[in-house]
């Protein structure tokens, strides 16, 4: 069963019945449908802006399990997780590295246990860039599940840039990593801890003019 062109439902029957069943990727992409901001502040993240950019950060399937329409909101944690807190945080720029502010960003991951939220909202939310092209997330690592190593989706987009899907991986993983067919090593975060000893990944975006 291949889930290219499958719906969601048909997906997740699909899903439940094979235990083994390998994920494959799909060149699918849902458009962004948020309507930017006419005003934005500045968060005071101090994230520095990195010395050259790509062309543009590499495009990947958005997978079977994205939702529209998420919550805008800066922290996915949820009461009762037996995940690791991980701030993920970085800048969305332009090929030549100046930043794109108001740009939504919309990110969702699976829980500790490999498991999407397919009805709700759990570890799914946007928010908007501030005035830096800075965003910063409060949620957990994901978990792994059959075929995939762990990984965060995003969907970035600015009012004069093409649209962006992409996944961002974790660098501590090379084993799981390599095992994985989707994985690209420039997709993976800078990952480090914070004073308070949660997980802190970074990962800039670099969007295409439209």
């Amino acid at each position: 069963m291949s889930l290219c062109g499958a719906t969601r439902r048909s997906v997740l029957a699909g899903l439940a019945g094979t235990a083994a069943m390998p994920l494959v990727a799909c060149a699918r992409s849902t458009p962004l449908g948020y309507a930017f901001p006419d005003a934005v502040g500045d968060r005071g993240l101090g994230l520095a802006p990195p010395v050259a950019c790509t062309p543009g950060t590499r495009s990947q399937t958005e997978g079977p399990f994205y939702t529209p329409s998420t919550p805008r909101r800066t922290d996915l944690r949820e009461a009762g997780t037996d995940g690791e807190t991980l701030i993920f945080e970085g800048l969305v720029l332009t090929p030549d590295c100046r930043p794109v502010p108001g740009a939504v960003i919309d990110i969702w991951h699976s829980d500790e246990n490999g498991r999407y939220d397919n009805r709700g909202f759990r570890y799914r939310g946007h928010q908007f860039t501030d005035s830096d092209g800075a965003f910063r997330f409060a949620t957990i690592r994901p978990g792994r599940y059959t075929g995939r190593t762990p990984h965060i989706h995003v969907k970035a987009q600015g009012k004069a840039t093409r649209p962006l899907t992409t996944q961002v991986y974790f660098p501590d993983l090379a084993d799981r990593n390599a095992r994985d067919g989707i994985y690209r090593e420039e997709l993976l975060m800078r990952l480090d801890r914070t004073a308070e000893g949660a997980w802190r990944g970074r990962f800039d975006f670099v969007l295409r003019p439209a």
